[in-house]
């Protein structure tokens, strides 16, 4: 076993997955009551298919989709990853008349290469109580990037770490899906001020590093809700 594999193990890998769907318009046909009882039956069975997930409202925020499912899944063997999209399948088959998935983003959580010590700004995927907005993007780096020696690449990164420090209310998770989806990372940002975020962007995209960004779009923003309060929503 590597080194770099050793140091995976002594920390529990997390599948991260985040989806985008949209309700039809059978789904908005429905009288009020109805509505809630099939959308709060749907997400019990999204829920029910990874150790925890949450919906985050979408509705005014994003055109084309209503809401967002945050699930994670501990993934220490290699048969966990399987086995939750099989249950996600399930859960989503009988509910398609309802709601359609527009867009998934997902990867696995692994040590950085750049901050040999755990964050404290690092997100705790498994935490009930979430923070009330939550950023989630696709993001690739240049061919550029990879093509730098490593200490190079370590000292853009220092001053991206550093501007992050500041901004200690700021919460993030970093997920890898280098070769199982377009995107070679997901990133996600948890916060309770979005003015604060939008600041924190600002001031990296005057870093070094951000010449080797291949792209960091689209991104989405959702607003927590408990499952209560987004059914709620839905009239």
């Amino acid at each position: 076993m590597s080194d770099s594999e050793g140091t995976v193990a002594k920390r529990p890998t997390v599948l991260g997955h985040f989806a985008n769907y949209r309700f039809t318009a059978r789904f908005w046909e429905m009288d009020g009551a109805a509505r809630r009882a099939r959308a709060r039956a749907w997400f019990d069975d999204v829920r029910g298919a990874a150790d925890l997930a949450h919906p985050y409202l979408l509705q005014g925020l994003e055109a084309g989709a209503d809401v967002l499912v945050w699930s994670s899944v501990r993934a220490e063997e290699d048969e966990a990853g399987a086995r939750y999209f099989m249950r996600r399948a399930k859960a989503e088959g009988p509910n398609r008349d309802i709601v359609e998935p527009v867009s998934t983003l997902w990867g696995y959580t692994r040590p950085s290469e750049y901050s040999k010590a755990r964050s404290a700004q690092e997100v705790d995927s498994f935490a009930e109580e979430r923070r009330r907005y939550l950023v989630v993007y696709p993001f690739t780096k240049t061919a550029d990037w990879y093509l730098f020696g490593r200490e190079t690449r370590q000292g853009m990164m220092n001053e991206h770490i550093r501007i992050g420090k500041q901004f200690r209310r700021i919460k993030q998770l970093l997920l890898y899906s280098f070769g199982l989806q377009d995107q070679e990372f997901v990133v996600v940002y948890e916060m309770d001020d979005l003015r604060l975020f939008s600041r924190l962007v600002h001031e990296l995209r005057s870093t070094e590093g951000r010449r080797y960004t291949a792209s960091d779009a689209p991104l989405h923003t959702g607003i927590f809700a408990s499952p209560e309060e987004w059914l709620d929503t839905l009239g």
